[in-house]
């Protein structure tokens, strides 16, 4: 019977400290104001902490000590105090840079942009870069090149002039040599990296980041160019229906009547067009980070508006600071140049090893007459009856 008593005493001075600890108002009282278990456990699982107990911890006026005892001139903050200040962005300090985002000495934001680049945007961006190569090259071991399927004239009609072809190759060549320079740029870290050394990589990232740069402009112009010679042949209309409930003539048999752009070709001109300018737009953000910021008033509005409610989603995050600026832009960047050139990916096939004759169209800017008829034939329609017309008044 005494033992069990000892035993049973025992057990209620193990079990006091653990109900003393349930009962604790502040959680974070025994562990004098740092975070607790439960904010790592929910940090390691990628789930919101409430920080606001660090955020507030930046030092005490009315605990500094006199300014004739030790120490006394550091005032009430503390070296803990002092970089927490800083990391929030809640310090009183001073630089001798003046740049916009000089106030801003510490930038901890930054991981999920890092993990997210490093990740599902590699992952995803290669997958779709990937899957669309293997779709179109399936496509092609099904349909086959699709081939002039009448008797060929031997005529030719003029479907492109020399100004149009001039912005269509500028827009090309520019768009290929700003999609490699951005996959070695999104990739080389990963890829190139383990294969070619630091070293190798740093001369050819240094040379890629200038081609870039450079070669954006002409991209941006040839964008330009291109919507204003071709805006008005690319307006849908019931043609296009018609066009797309019969394949286009690529899955199954006979070619609808089209305009000179089918529905196809017209959603590969706005594609050029929406995409390509939101491109530019976050290109020009990410060269001028400092004075060019799309996404900070973006979620303003959009917070304003109460969209993000709607959704049921939180409050976007705002203000911005520069880098978190350049970080939404290289991310929205990077995603939308994937989606473009998976659809360039398709473009490039059909005008090249898809369809017999349709290179033609952009390499002399004749094509055969045949071709024309069975592809756009109201298209040769309009341009005999203005001939016939021409010939007429002379």
């Amino acid at each position: 019977m005494l033992r069990f008593f000892a035993v049973f005493v025992l057990v209620c001075g193990l079990l006091t400290p653990a109900l003393a600890q349930e009962s604790v108002v502040n959680p974070r009282a025994e562990t004098g104001g740092a975070q607790t278990l439960d904010d790592i456990m929910r940090r390691q699982s990628q789930q919101k902490v409430d920080d606001e107990f660090r955020r507030s911890e930046t030092g005490d006026p009315e605990a500094a000590a006199p300014i004739t005892a030790p120490l006394g001139t550091r005032g009430g903050q503390s070296i803990s105090d002092m970089w927490r200040g800083l990391r929030y962005d809640t310090a009183d300090v001073s630089t001798q840079s003046r740049g916009p985002a000089s106030t801003t000495l510490i930038q901890d934001g930054g991981m999920w942009w890092l993990k997210f680049r490093e990740g599902p945007l590699l992952i995803y961006g290669a997958a779709l870069l990937g899957g669309t190569l293997l779709l179109l090259a399936l496509f092609y071991l099904i349909r086959g090149r699709i081939r002039i399927q009448g008797e060929k004239t031997g005529r030719t009609i003029t479907r492109f002039s020399g100004l149009e072809r001039f912005g269509h190759w500028l827009l090309a060549s520019s768009f290929i040599i700003l999609g490699l320079t951005g996959l070695i740029s999104l990739f080389g870290r990963k890829v190139l990296i383990p294969a070619f050394g630091h070293d190798a990589f740093s001369t050819l990232a240094i040379a890629t980041k200038w081609l870039h740069n450079n070669v954006s402009w002409a991209f941006m112009i040839a964008l330009v160019i291109i919507f204003l010679f071709w805006v008005a042949h690319n307006i849908p209309n019931r043609t296009d229906l018609v066009w797309l409930s019969k394949g286009g003539g690529i899955i199954g048999s006979g070619h609808p009547p089209a305009e000179k752009f089918n529905a196809g070709q017209k959603i590969i001109f706005w594609s050029v067009i929406i995409l390509g300018t939101s491109i530019s737009v976050s290109g020009l953000s990410l060269l001028f980070p400092f004075e060019f910021n799309m996404f900070g008033a973006t979620f303003a509005k959009l917070n304003d508006w109460g969209i993000t409610g709607l959704v049921g989603l939180e409050p976007l995050h705002y203000p911005l600071t520069p880098q978190e600026e350049m970080q939404y832009a290289q991310l929205w960047h990077a995603i939308v140049s994937l989606v473009l050139t998976a659809i360039i990916f398709a473009h490039i096939y059909i005008g090249s090893v898809g369809m017999e004759g349709a290179f033609e169209a952009m390499g002399t800017g004749e094509v055969e007459e045949q071709w024309a008829r069975e592809h756009h034939s109201l298209w040769v329609e309009e341009v005999q009856e203005a001939e016939v017309h021409q010939s007429k008044e002379a």
